[in-house]
């Protein structure tokens, strides 16, 4: 009788979701965790406007954040933010320079108008 339910309640025992799609456990003061880690993701040094975005996402975007940290799409995300924002705002000093007319020298260009009066 007891090696029947025995065998019964083994067929009944279902994995939980977690295992089922590869997750494992380990034991810890009694308790089973989890073993969660983040995928590995590539170091990547940021300028001021990734690290300004970063500040952005986890004070205001948390959910795009964490979707972004947990997928391990954050650096290679943080990184492109920072090109563009760098490449914009040397378009925006160029373009800048040019419309107070300031040379590659720092100095700017004198504009003689001659005018007959």
């Amino acid at each position: 009788m007891w090696s029947e339910y025995l065998i019964w309640r083994k067929q009944k025992m279902t994995k939980s979701l977690f295992e089922q799609l590869g997750g494992t456990y380990h034991k810890e003061n009694g308790y089973f965790i989890p073993d969660l880690r983040l995928p590995a993701e590539e170091e990547q040094s940021l300028g001021i406007w990734g690290q300004r975005h970063f500040d952005y996402l986890k004070q205001f975007r948390k959910a795009a954040y964490t979707n972004l940290l947990t997928s391990g799409k954050l650096n290679a995300y943080l990184s492109d933010i920072d090109r563009q924002a760098q490449e914009r705002f040397e378009r925006l000093i160029e373009s800048m320079k040019q419309a107070q007319g300031i040379t590659a020298k720092g100095g700017k260009r004198l504009r003689m108008d001659f005018r007959t009066a």
